[in-house]
């Protein structure tokens, strides 16, 4: 009687405990839209890649990745709304360099990327492209150098915002080369192309996918690469570096949720986002962009962020600059 008593007990217990214990949150999900928040303008490199892969995404995985444009501050009052977004997976966000550079550019971020998100994945690796108008002046990186120093303070280089790879590749070549040029600020880099092309900014720094297709089509012209060596889908744009030694600012996508998303459901996202960078088709479109996949685990994303993060506030500090 008692063996009975206590065997019951036993399964009374099991029972109560799994009722208690968390569901497998990754089994049904997703099962309503995913959003993905891109901080960033509508038609630029950012938000190109971002379709993409949703695109791809939705097909693949059964739900809608609803991109949703974000911009200002350099990408930061996106990475705050997502921050602040419930941690289930259904809202993820598109990561950058800005997201590394901010953390240090920017003096009063009411939030610590690193520690308040969490690692999905890594997606492409691409280089920014160095673009100026098709009647510029220079068609050389050196030619460029010396008509800043002859005019100091007189051109000026838009970016896609403050504290974007896109700035920061400005400000890098800006004192590196030694030269006195203004920075411009755009809510976005396809903000600032229609002034670029007509002459009213003079350079821009930006993404591969944004800036490749102008440039392939007369209406800007291509100088240079910011990557250390010539990037493999444009081999006849030299480097900055065979013209401004070490220089050097490569530029990385991925993808983060807010801290506290289940691991279950991180696992998931990150091998459907490698599954789609695997897609031959996938490979073929992103090589078009000038870009290549970046499969990485949460893990190595992470540790990505981490060693940007580093790098980045040296570079913001040597250069002396901030944004309050």
């Amino acid at each position: 009687m008692l063996s009975r008593l206590r065997s019951g007990a036993l399964a009374l217990a099991c029972l109560a405990g799994a009722m208690l214990a968390p569901p497998a949150v990754a089994q049904d999900y997703p099962s309503r839209p995913i959003h993905f928040i891109v901080g960033f303008a509508a038609g630029g490199p950012n938000d190109i890649v971002a379709r993409i892969l949703g695109e791809w995404l939705s097909r693949h995985m059964g739900q809608q990745w609803v991109i949703e444009n974000r911009a200002g501050s350099g990408g930061m009052l996106a990475a705050g709304s997502v921050v602040n977004s419930a941690p289930d997976g259904y809202t993820v966000m598109f990561v950058a360099p800005n997201n590394a550079i901010g953390e240090s550019l920017y003096k009063k971020l009411p939030f610590n990327f690193i520690r308040d998100t969490v690692p999905v994945a890594g997606t492409l690796r691409l280089a920014n492209l160095m673009v100026v108008p098709p009647d510029f002046p220079a068609k050389t990186v050196a030619e460029f150098i010396a008509h800043a120093k002859a005019n100091p303070g007189k051109l000026n280089f838009a970016s896609s915002g403050n504290g974007t790879s896109v700035h920061m590749s400005g400000e890098l070549f800006k004192l590196m080369a030694g030269i006195d040029i203004v920075h411009v600020p755009y809510r976005g880099s396809s903000a600032a192309y229609p002034d670029l092309m007509s002459g009213k900014v003079h350079v821009l720094f930006d993404n591969l996918p944004g800036s490749i297709g102008f440039a392939k089509g007369g209406q800007l012209k291509a100088l240079g690469v910011t990557t250390a060596q010539r990037w493999p889908s444009t081999p006849e744009i030299p480097a900055i570096s065979e013209t401004v030694k070490d220089y050097e600012a490569s530029v990385w996508y991925g993808i983060s949720a807010p801290k506290g998303t289940p691991p279950d459901v991180v696992d998931k996202l990150n091998k459907a986002v490698n599954a789609a960078l695997a897609d031959p088709a996938m490979v073929k479109r992103f090589a078009e962009l000038g870009a290549v996949p970046m499969p990485m685990s949460p893990q190595e994303f992470g540790k990505l962020v981490a060693d940007e993060t580093a790098k980045w506030r040296k570079v913001v500090e040597f250069a002396g600059v901030s944004v309050d």
